[in-house]
């Protein structure tokens, strides 16, 4: 069980408690939300802090295979690059993670031996989540078993629909106890939760349930990560740090490819949670094309030149 917090115990009694404290949260004004997001998407920043933010970037990308072709040869080049993106330049930072499915964990395990990236693996039936429970925990178990540092769950998104908030809640926290000293971060699939205000629900019940990181997306429907949709989570673990002490980190996923998405995201996380979250403990990019770009961005603020997409190995 997660360490119920004093102001929160009486929320997770019960599913008619829980769905009152949901229910019970501040409505989004979408139209406010999605004004402040296009705003600070507008600010412009200096050369100097440009590269800081692009080597920051770097830093927090999980970077990503997903694929039903994914082979052990493919992981390990993945990891080799996510230890050393730029082969031409030592001093580019290396990756957070490498984030694969749970039968390859042990193969990035092995390759990233040593190497401080940490090795992330998706469970509990990723990407749809149809699965019944003790399947979803042997996933994790599987991944945790084979050294996965970090556990990326999907949330049961029909219960949540339905409005099946303890069964979600419970699944979140079965998941938190098999991880062991894995981190978890919770991926809502929020592309599927219809509104703002379901976002924010899921927000908090991930948070309450225990989870390390809150994730907006799995990358594989069509509406991933958006400005607007980080910056609510953003608000959240911002405002659960204010009522508990208890920091949560923020992974958006999906559809963040180039280094101009990126320092948007960034600031975002400066104006909105602060600068405790910009750090890859507390942030992260789920990303498989970022990279390429955020490299040749890096190398022509070095170099003056801007190079073409051969410069950098294709994933």
């Amino acid at each position: 069980m997660p360490t119920i917090l004093p102001a929160f115990a009486d929320a997770t009694a019960s599913d008619s408690a829980l769905r009152r404290f949901l229910h019970g949260l501040p409505g989004v004004d979408a139209v406010g939300l999605e004004a402040r997001a296009a705003s600070l998407g507008t600010r412009s920043i200096k050369t100097t802090a440009k590269a800081y933010a692009i080597d920051l970037a770097i830093s927090m990308i999980d970077l990503t295979t997903l694929e039903g072709a994914d082979t052990p040869g493919k992981v390990r080049a993945l990891a080799a690059k996510a230890v050393n993106p730029d082969p031409t330049d030592r001093t580019s930072p290396r990756t957070a993670a490498v984030c694969v499915y749970p039968d390859m964990a042990a193969t990035a395990v092995a390759a990233l031996a040593g190497s401080g990236v940490k090795v992330a693996s998706v469970a509990t039936a990723f990407p749809a989540g149809r699965a019944a429970l003790d399947v979803k925990l042997a996933d994790v178990r599987d991944a945790v078993a084979a050294g996965a540092d970090e556990i990326d769950m999907v949330i049961d998104r029909g219960a949540f629909l339905a409005g099946r908030y303890l069964k979600v809640y419970e699944e979140i926290v079965a998941v938190k106890a098999e991880c062991g000293n894995a981190r978890l971060k919770v991926i809502f699939e929020t592309g599927e939760l219809s509104t703002y205000d379901n976002i924010r629900r899921a927000s908090w019940l991930g948070m309450l349930a225990g989870a390390d990181f809150i994730k907006t997306s799995t990358g594989k429907v069509a509406t991933n990560a958006t400005p607007a949709n980080t910056l609510l989570m953003l608000e959240a673990v911002r405002d659960f740090r204010a009522q508990t002490g208890v920091q949560i980190g923020v992974k958006p996923a999906g559809g963040i490819r180039t280094s101009k998405d990126a320092i948007k995201f960034l600031v975002l996380v400066n104006e909105t949670a602060g600068e405790d979250w910009l750090d890859n403990h507390w942030f992260r990019f789920g990303a498989s094309s970022l990279l390429n770009d955020l490299l040749m961005q890096r190398q022509k603020l070095s170099t003056g030149r801007y190079s073409g997409p051969d410069y950098v190995t294709v994933d």
